[in-house]
């Protein structure tokens, strides 16, 4: 099934391999709009077009607001990032999604404990962003697949090696895993979480600061 324009990146037309990420947060209008289109850009600027390397990135809620656009100051933080928040409509979250998606982030483990308990055998491939981050940091690069070996079967070997991490290397707080709702908030708090999101996107671990007016 072709995910709809304007609500994640659509089916390639290659007939290789392909490889999906879901973020996933509550409303799909703030923090998973954000992470999906911040990821995009980062992936825009490594590989070009990323779906030319098979990569899909998508998102939806556990309590999805359908077809609504992202928040405002969503939009203000993807701006800041020079990241498109063009044509995004939020969409509520479906068995169908968990099942096609490699890679499921999540905001919150709240949302990490609704995909996993959705089933399809989403448990080692489903984990907050933050997680994710703190496990791929901590793998030796030259464990994975060779990048020229295509970037689909590398991410699916990242997976792995992060679901077999996960038991070893715990957070250092509750809150360490966590992306907290900035809806309602203000701007500076969106930026706030902006920021948090885009390091987390930082596989080096560089963190650069976003550069506003």
């Amino acid at each position: 099934m072709t995910a709809p324009q304007g609500r994640g990146i659509a089916e390639t037309s290659s007939t290789g391999p392909t490889f999906r990420i879901l973020h996933v947060s509550t409303g799909n209008v703030c923090r998973s709009p954000i992470t999906e289109r911040l990821t995009r850009h980062a992936l825009s600027d490594r590989l070009g077009d990323p779906l030319t390397g098979g990569l899909i990135v998508e998102s939806a809620g556990t309590w999805g607001h359908e077809g609504a656009p992202m928040e405002a100051n969503a939009e203000v933080v993807l701006a800041d990032f020079g990241a498109d928040a063009s044509g995004f409509m939020g969409r509520e979250l479906l068995d169908e999604h968990v099942i096609r998606a490699d890679l499921v982030l999540t905001a919150t483990r709240d949302h990490r404990a609704q995909v996993i308990s959705m089933g399809h055998s989403a448990g080692l491939r489903t984990f907050t962003l933050k997680e994710f981050t703190r496990l791929v940091r901590a793998i030796d690069p030259t464990t994975l697949p060779d990048p020229h070996e295509g970037v689909v079967e590398r991410a699916r070997a990242l997976v792995r090696a992060a679901a077999a991490l996960r038991g070893w290397l715990l957070a250092p707080s509750p809150d360490a895993d966590e992306v907290f709702d900035p809806y309602g908030a203000p701007i500076t708090f969106f930026r706030s979480i902006g920021d948090e999101i885009h390091q987390a996107l930082d596989p080096g671990g560089r963190h650069p600061r976003t550069a506003r007016p």
